[in-house]
């Protein structure tokens, strides 16, 4: 891209947006970035380290190569900040939600694209977004009511390489009998386990469906499991479910996962409306940008 503009591309660069994973308590909305912003990003990059450093490096190269321009953040964790207390709290004694121990939830640019593509009305909605990184979304009103990620995007679903839900003991018996330290714990949990921990072969679910392997099967139908269960998580979550989206990698081209899915769901409910639509993150970190600009 930077040669492309080099070469004298008709293009203007006005301003800089950029996707950041995690934006902790402190960031609801999009910001223009100087260094407090920079500081307060770079400090959360332990809750999201497969991600932030990524994020915080194109923010350094945007200010050196556009040093004159604009560069604001747009947060995955801000679609879901006018979740219900109830859906925000673990429960740990209040000191620590007052810390910054509580659940943010992710995938927010993507539910947002996808909340601008909804009719207008009260349907309860789930939203699966379901690729390399996985998660859903309850939503009500084109709004977040509950989501499966919470403190950091290793919960709720299985990934690709994280492991999603995981019974906290686990870890403390890796840590302490296994004699794993923290950062060989995050490795395992964020790069070696998922879909790639399962199966012992990929983490990509196009070669896991092509494989004959038992882990591969394996592998497959526990993430289908684990994406119902928690589909009826979320409906729970909204009282009930009237419509169901697909969209992500996964979501929106396996389509004979989603069948799997949806026919596993048929005791939930009545009339369900599935629809499959594809996300445009790139289009609402544009628009928040020039916002922003405004």
């Amino acid at each position: 891209m930077l040669d492309w503009l080099r070469e004298g591309a008709d293009v203007q660069v006005v301003a800089v947006g950029h996707r950041v994973v995690h934006g902790g308590r402190d960031f609801s909305a999009p910001v223009r970035i100087d260094d407090a912003v920079i500081a307060a990003i770079d400090a959360l990059v332990p809750l999201a380290p497969l991600h932030q450093p990524h994020n915080l490096l194109g923010i350094r190269l945007a200010q050196h190569h556009f040093a004159d321009v604009p560069q604001v953040a747009c947060f995955d964790t801000a679609f879901h900040h006018g979740q219900p207390p109830l859906n925000q709290h673990f429960a740990l004694p209040a000191a620590l939600f007052e810390r910054g121990i509580r659940r943010y939830g992710f995938h927010g640019l993507s539910y947002e694209s996808i909340a601008r593509q909804l009719p207008p009305g009260g349907a309860r909605t789930v939203v699966a977004h379901l690729g390399n990184g996985a998660s859903l979304c309850a939503m009500k009103d084109g709004r977040s009511i509950a989501t499966t990620m919470s403190f950091s995007p290793l919960d709720g679903l299985p990934m690709g390489t994280r492991c999603g839900r995981l019974d906290a003991a686990v870890v403390l018996h890796l840590i302490g009998h296994e004699r794993m330290d923290a950062a060989a714990v995050t490795r395992l949990l964020t790069r070696e386990s998922g879909l790639l921990g399962l199966s012992g072969l990929s983490a990509d679910m196009r070669e896991l469906l092509a494989s004959d392997a038992p882990s591969a099967k394996l592998a497959v139908d526990y993430f289908v499991e684990h994406v119902q269960r928690e589909i009826a998580a979320m409906a729970a979550a909204l009282h009930g479910i009237d419509r169901l989206v697909f969209t992500g990698g996964i979501g929106e081209n396996a389509g004979a996962l989603r069948s799997r899915m949806v026919e596993g769901l048929a005791w939930m409910s009545g009339p369900l409306e599935v629809l499959v639509l594809k996300t445009n993150e790139e289009a609402v970190i544009a628009e928040h940008t020039l916002r922003q600009l405004q």
